[in-house]
C-alpha cells in the first residue's frame, strides 16, 4: 500500500471521528486547547489500536484464507464504506453533548473505531507494515478531529454529512482497488 493509499484510508477512517468532533464542538461555547487534545488522543489513539488489533487477529487467519483475502478486504471496505454513507444519508442525529470526561469520550472512540478494526484484518491479508500505518492513521485521525471541534464551533454541523459521505467513498474505492490489483485488472 503506497503513502498515497494509506493517507486516504486514514482519512477516509477518520470521517466519523470527524463528525462527532464537529458535534462537540458545536456543544462548547468556547474551544480551548483542552479540548483539541482530549479529542485528539482518544479519537487519534483508538483509529491507531483498533487496526493494530485488527492485524493481530487477522494474521492468525491468513494462512487459512489467504486465496481470497483480496475478496474479504474488498467487502470489508465497501461495507464499511457502504455504511459510512448510509449513515450520513440516514435521518438520526448524533446526539453529542459538552462532557470531555473519560465517561463520555471512551465509548465514542470505540463507536468511531470499529470501522478501522476490520480494516486491520485486510492489513494483514495484505502483508502491510503495521507500526507505520496504525501510527500514521492515528497521527492523521488527531489531527482530523481537533478540526472536527473548531470547524464544529465555526460553521456548524453543515458539513458533517458530506464528510461522511466522502470518507465512506474513499473506502469503497480503495477496497476496489485492492481488489482490481489482485485479479490483475488494475495495476498502479
Amino acid at each position: 500500500m503506497s503513502t498515497w493509499e494509506l493517507f486516504l484510508l486514514a482519512v477516509g477512517l477518520s470521517m466519523d471521528a470527524f463528525a462527532v468532533s464537529v458535534c462537540k464542538g458545536l456543544s462548547v461555547r468556547k474551544v480551548c486547547p483542552r479540548h483539541l487534545l482530549t479529542v485528539g488522543l482518544y479519537f487519534g489513539g483508538f483509529q491507531a489500536l483498533m487496526p493494530f488489533f485488527g492485524y493481530l487477529l487477522g494474521i492468525r487467519f491468513q494462512s487459512a484464507i489467504e486465496s481470497v483475502d483480496h475478496w474479504i478486504a474488498f467487502i470489508l471496505l465497501v461495507l464499511i464504506g457502504g455504511n459510512m454513507i448510509r449513515e450520513a444519508l440516514g435521518e438520526e442525529e448524533e446526539k453529542v453533548d459538552d462532557d470531555f470526561s473519560p465517561k463520555s469520550m471512551l465509548p465514542l472512540a470505540v463507536a468511531t473505531s470499529i470501522d478501522a478494526l476490520a480494516v486491520g484484518v485486510t492489513f494483514a491479508f495484505l502483508k502491510a507494515s503495521i507500526l507505520p500505518a496504525v501510527t500514521f492513521i492515528g497521527c492523521t485521525t488527531f489531527i482530523i478531529s481537533a478540526i472536527g471541534i473548531l470547524l464544529g464551533r465555526i460553521f456548524g454541523a453543515k458539513y458533517q454529512a458530506k464528510a461522511e459521505i466522502a470518507g465512506g467513498i474513499i473506502l469503497i474505492l480503495i477496497g476496489t482497488k485492492i481488489l482490481l490489483e489482485h485479479l490483475g485488472i488494475l495495476i498502479l
